[in-house]
C-alpha cells in the first residue's frame, strides 16, 4: 500500500503528515482530485505562507 492511501498518515482525516515520505507535494488519496502537501516537511509551511501572502497582496493592492 502506498503511504498516501494509509489513513494513519492523515491528521484529522484531512492533512497528510508522514515523516517517512520525502516528498513535499503528494497526490491526494483520490488521484484525479489533485495534489496536497506533506505537512511533516517544513517546506510545506513555506509554500502555504507564500500562497497566503499572494492572497493578501492581491486583496491589498486590488485596483
Amino acid at each position: 500500500m502506498e503511504p498516501i492511501e494509509d489513513g494513519s498518515n492523515y491528521k484529522y482525516g484531512v492533512f497528510y503528515f508522514n515523516k517517512n515520505d520525502p516528498r513535499t507535494i503528494v497526490p491526494k488519496r483520490i488521484r484525479f482530485m489533485g495534489w496536497t502537501l506533506n505537512f511533516a516537511r517544513p517546506a510545506s509551511y513555506v509554500i502555504m505562507a507564500a500562497i497566503a501572502g499572494l492572497v493578501v497582496w492581491a486583496i491589498v493592492f486590488k485596483k
